[in-house]
């Protein structure tokens, strides 16, 4: 009896060390926030999907515990921000997509927990940021339509004003080399979004506007298959070039189908969040991080767009 009552005990205190153990290795991690748009498809979807994929690494490995938000504005990500707050942090990754974020990241800043941005730059003292290289995207984007239609063509550039300064810089640097390296070039300016049926509707107005355009500076690849799709509509011969941006891979598909218009992606892929989550937490671990972090641009057309196929992408 007495050795059974031993043997008892003992197997009450191993599960009391390994439920101890348990609760210490939960204690031990970083609780994380992730806030992101709602989009269900497309390159934001996809940024969703990779920021959540490495947290959930990262919580295999015992080193974090996270709540993820994905939100339909300004407003609805504010309130998610308060409600992570509230969770008590030490780190949260965000996307703010929208404008007048500032003020409630500079907050939760100011209250002592890192804030990676991803993607947009905003000013906030002590924001850390992982992007891709957006002014650099704007500079390739002017050199290969100058490459490929010459230096006094006629060309239409789509901005984005809603995505702040995603797209000023992207056409800050193709302005500017334009400006250097063609500077009889004729750009005509229209205002769109970033999707396909924006860039469908837009593109179709703008093609009855113009009678010749020989190239089109997209600033992303949702709006170039949209304004792709217009161009097959109108039965427009005259357009050369259209650029891109993000990664798509129904656009890179399209690429090789297309031998009378050079279709061009500057890649900016959403794998690069997994780079915010990782910053994130190289902060927590006391490392020495840049506070920020550019990603170089890699063009992508017919010519080299098999590198980048990938079935298992989201987007």
């Amino acid at each position: 009896m007495r050795k059974i009552a031993c043997m008892v005990l003992a197997v009450v205190i191993a599960c009391a060390i390994v439920f101890s153990g348990a609760e210490a290795a939960l204690a031990a991690a970083y609780k994380v926030g992730v806030l992101a748009p709602s989009m269900t498809h497309g390159w934001i979807a996809g940024v969703a999907y990779y920021a959540e994929q490495r947290c959930k690494e990262l919580v295999s490995e015992g080193k974090v515990e996270y709540k993820m938000y994905t939100s339909d504005n300004g407003e609805q990500m504010t309130t998610q921000l308060d409600d992570l707050i509230s969770w008590g942090p030490q780190a949260i990754i965000a996307f703010p997509q929208w404008e007048g974020m500032e003020v409630p990241i500079q907050a939760a800043i100011d209250k002592g927990i890192t804030v990676v941005n991803f993607d947009i730059e905003i000013n906030a003292k002590g924001v850390y940021r992982v992007s891709g290289n957006n002014e650099d995207m704007g500079v390739q984007g002017a050199n290969y339509i100058v490459s490929k239609v010459g230096p006094e063509a006629t060309v239409v550039m789509l901005e984005v004003p809603p995505s702040g300064s995603v797209s000023e810089l992207r056409k800050k640097g193709f302005v500017d080399t334009a400006a250097k390296i063609a500077p009889n070039l004729k750009v005509i300016t229209y205002a769109t979004k970033f999707t396909r049926e924006d860039g469908l509707k837009d593109f179709a107005d703008i093609l009855v506007a113009n009678k010749k355009i020989d190239a089109v500076y997209s600033m992303d690849d949702e709006t170039s298959i949209g304004a792709l799709q217009a161009i097959k509509e109108a039965g427009r011969t005259d357009i050369k070039v259209i650029t891109g941006g993000g990664g798509c891979q129904e656009y890179f598909k399209m690429m090789p189908e297309n031998k009378d218009i050079w279709i061009q992606s500057a890649l900016y892929s959403p794998m690069m969040v997994v780079d915010a989550v990782n910053m994130a937490v190289d902060v927590l671990d006391g490392k020495k991080v840049d506070p920020v972090k550019i990603i170089p641009t890699t063009i992508v057309d017919r010519e080299n767009y098999e590198k980048f196929i990938d079935p298992t992408s989201p987007y």
